[in-house]
């Protein structure tokens, strides 16, 4: 029996599928690895600085406007569409075999297809909230004002992403976890599984259906049940009726 027939198995037997997801999820529907070599690289000969500096809470504080010069061009991409993996995943949501999607993602894309609970730990580009008094602000305010926005009050609107330096909300986390850890099969798609805390959410789980799809090989290869170096969408759509 090849891959793909188990794998369609096991989600026909499963009626609480926890979906984890990351940067690879989003790269079908054309959105950049920016931790990727190329994506790194690029940054640093544009931009002089590593990512993960750009998008660090200390960096942000100090520089706002270099924060945003990097900022909109790579994160406030609205008009990507969610991929046949997205609408995949929303398919078996409807079936009532989907319990929750967790991402690495900051892209909305899940909810964008309709997903209904979805996880973000790492945040949204879609809520954004002024650092002075709270008052919150859309994507479209963020991204159609000219360098660095300001609020009413003149404090700086910041996206709600967790950067840098910044620990994930507890809310989240907690919600994740207990998710994870009752889930009956947990697919992990287009993540490296090497950024914690979220990659720590795998060993949570301790059942029997693993499956993780990413392009190349994760640290958690050897304890899933099927792993799959293919197209997320590709493999999805296979999967389901």
């Amino acid at each position: 029996m090849d891959a793909i027939t188990r794998l369609a198995e096991m989600i026909e037997k499963s009626h609480n599928i926890v979906f984890m997801t990351g940067a690879g999820m989003s790269t079908e529907s054309g959105i950049s690895d920016f931790r990727s070599e190329n994506g790194i690289f690029n940054t640093i000969k544009k931009y002089g600085r590593s990512p993960e500096e750009l998008l660090s809470h200390s960096f942000f504080t100090a520089h706002p406007d270099k924060f945003y010069e990097y900022y909109k061009p790579n994160f406030l991409l609205t008009d990507i569409e969610p991929n046949a993996g997205h609408n995949a995943i929303v398919k078996l949501e409807k079936e009532g075999r989907v319990r929750a999607v967790v991402t690495q993602n900051v892209d909305g894309l899940h909810t964008k297809a309709g997903s209904k609970n979805v996880y973000e730990l790492h945040g949204t580009i879609y809520r954004n909230y002024c650092v002075r008094c709270g008052k919150e602000y859309t994507v479209d305010d963020v991204k159609n004002c000219d360098g660095v926005p300001h609020c009413t009050c003149g404090g700086v609107i910041r996206p709600d992403i967790v950067l840098y330096e910044e620990p994930l909300d507890d809310y989240t986390i907690r919600a994740a976890s207990q998710a994870v850890t009752e889930a009956d099969m947990l697919i992990v798609c287009g993540t490296s599984l090497v950024v914690y805390p979220a990659a720590g959410l795998v060993p949570m789980y301790s059942g029997e259906r693993l499956v993780i799809i990413n392009k190349t090989e994760t640290p958690y290869d050897r304890y899933a049940d099927i792993v799959l170096h293919e197209s997320i969408g590709e493999v999805l759509v296979k999967c389901i009726k």
